[in-house]
């Protein structure tokens, strides 16, 4: 067993959890950091201990590292829904950005060496080679994108400056839920593709649409490349394995380095269920490339990860079971007498 915590923000939302199930796994007690607006008590690990408050409230942070011996903080609590970040930018800087930043200052202040940031591939763009490196030209086209880049360039600042080490991790489409079923997402109103399909299949949704099928693609759909979020909690205590051995700062991206189409992942779920979707095509929408993939060469190399959910009908199979166990969980809060 470990002696001190990693403090995980956000351990209450889809990632932060199942990174939090990886860590505990391997022995690492953990802290986690929540204000659950969009994260969920449910998904809390009962043998985590819990603060809930906001990232930026500083005597709170000031109160856990006083009370906890913080080794390292994984940062997962950030905004993420692209469109909705195109409609308020300015509620994206302030939580990812500024939020961040008063974060990263009690993170210093309190010596904590090391830090694991949860960024994304939406810091590349419209990437003009795929599979995508991490020297590729980082150009957003959102103010997600933009702000996690922001949100990059300040952590590398401070660590610098503070005698810190961190990696960043650069997740491309993350899919699936826990095998065994103890989390996955839950958040309304999801955009990731195989959480809507999931959705469509158990009915929660009425049909779904696929955004332009005249890609320069084999079957002319856009693809991705999805990584199961259980190789990518992996990933996360890999890197932190990485920092205390004494690894230096470094940025990794976190995919497979293959991909599937938007149609190809609309008819596993369809096989799954052994029935069509009700899907209608529609035109393509603005600033979606055609293909985005990772290369993820200096991740596997680096920290000699070995993902063992590479496979879509395991991504998919998990995302249906869970989506069936997300409404016991509502079921049982909403009559918790009846658990």
């Amino acid at each position: 067993m470990q002696s001190q915590a990693i403090l995980v923000t956000g351990g209450a939302g889809y990632i932060g959890s199942h990174t939090v199930l990886a860590l505990r796994a391997q022995g690492f007690p953990v802290v986690v950091l929540d204000d659950l607006s969009t994260g969920h008590a449910a998904l809390l690990h009962p043998e985590a201990r819990f603060y809930q408050g906001d990232i930026a409230d500083t005597e709170l942070l000031k109160r856990i590292f006083a009370e906890q011996k913080i080794a390292a903080v994984m940062h997962f609590a950030a905004k993420l829904i692209v469109p909705e970040s195109v409609k308020y930018p300015e509620v994206y800087y302030h939580n990812n950005v500024e939020k961040f930043s008063v974060l990263l200052d009690a993170v210093a202040a309190a010596k904590v060496p090391h830090v694991i940031f949860s960024s994304t591939a939406a810091v590349y763009g419209e990437p003009e080679i795929v599979p995508v490196t991490e020297d590729a030209k980082c150009a957003p086209i959102n103010p997600y994108g933009a702000t996690k880049l922001r949100a990059e360039e300040i952590l590398s600042e401070t660590t610098q400056k503070n005698n810190m080490h961190h990696v960043t991790l650069r997740y491309f489409n993350v899919a699936g839920a826990d095998p065994a079923g103890r989390s996955g997402q839950m958040m309304p109103d999801a955009t990731h593709l195989i959480k809507i399909a999931a959705e469509v299949a158990l009915r929660k949704r009425p049909g779904m649409q696929i955004f332009g099928t005249d890609y320069a693609t084999p079957d002319g759909t856009c693809i991705r490349d999805y990584i199961h979020v259980s190789d990518l909690a992996d990933a996360h205590v890999k890197a932190l394995q990485y920092l205390q051995a004494g690894g230096e700062s470094t940025t990794l991206n976190c995919g497979y380095g293959h991909g599937y189409s938007v149609a190809e992942v609309v008819d596993m779920v369809s096989a799954a269920i052994h029935a069509p979707l009700p899907v209608t095509m529609a035109d393509r929408r603005g600033g979606d490339p055609a293909m985005l993939v990772a290369d993820s060469s200096k991740l596997r190399a680096l920290l000699q990860w070995a993902p063992i959910y590479d496979n879509l009908r395991d991504i998919v199979r998990s995302a249906l079971a869970w989506e069936v166990q997300v409404e016991n969980i509502r079921a049982q809060q909403k009559n918790p007498k009846a658990a």
